[in-house]
């Protein structure tokens, strides 16, 4: 049985994946309507994953007997003035979710919840990889989203992006 602190977070996680995805598809929506269909890809699939990472959550709970409580899920804010305010927002995002994965893994530990440090473990690394995609982007952006021709091969990159679902076993 889980620890009921641990549960209330693991359960609220689910919201702020499925935040998450909605945050990622109104990004998405801002880059496709400025042309770019790359980054909109980019985005898109960015949005399918934090989609699946609520429902490892969702099965977590479920496989642990837990109860599963759907929250709403909070309306985006659509205010960029420019492309780099995406990139930075998509950043900030990450770190924020980040803290988020640390603060359940706090918890758990505190409990000696091991089954459920272990299965953080994956989303631990898969925050630090995700905040290194956001650290690329930017930095990809300030070196080459000023030239035209720049911006059409790192939005050709971006359009190569392709979605595999997560491989971890519950």
């Amino acid at each position: 049985m889980l620890n009921p602190k641990v549960h209330q977070l693991l359960n609220e996680q689910i919201n702020k994946e499925f935040y998450s995805a909605y945050l990622y598809l109104e990004f998405s929506n801002y880059f496709k309507e400025k042309g770019l269909d790359g980054f909109a890809n980019w985005y898109m699939i960015q949005a399918s994953e934090e989609r699946d990472h609520a429902m490892l959550f969702y099965q977590y709970l479920q496989n642990n007997n837990a109860e599963v409580t759907l929250l709403a899920i909070d309306n985006p804010t659509r205010e960029f003035s420019s492309h780099m305010d995406v990139l930075r927002a998509g950043l900030a995002h990450e770190e924020y979710v980040t803290s988020l994965i640390h603060d359940i893994y706090a918890e758990a530990y505190a409990v000696k919840d091991f089954r459920t440090m272990q299965f953080l473990d994956w989303f631990v690394k898969e925050q630090g990889e995700e905040e290194t995609n956001a650290n690329d982007m930017i930095t990809k952006m300030e070196l080459f989203g000023s030239d035209p021709k720049s911006l059409y091969m790192l939005n050709q990159e971006l359009a190569a992006r392709v979605y595999s679902a997560p491989s971890l076993v519950l």
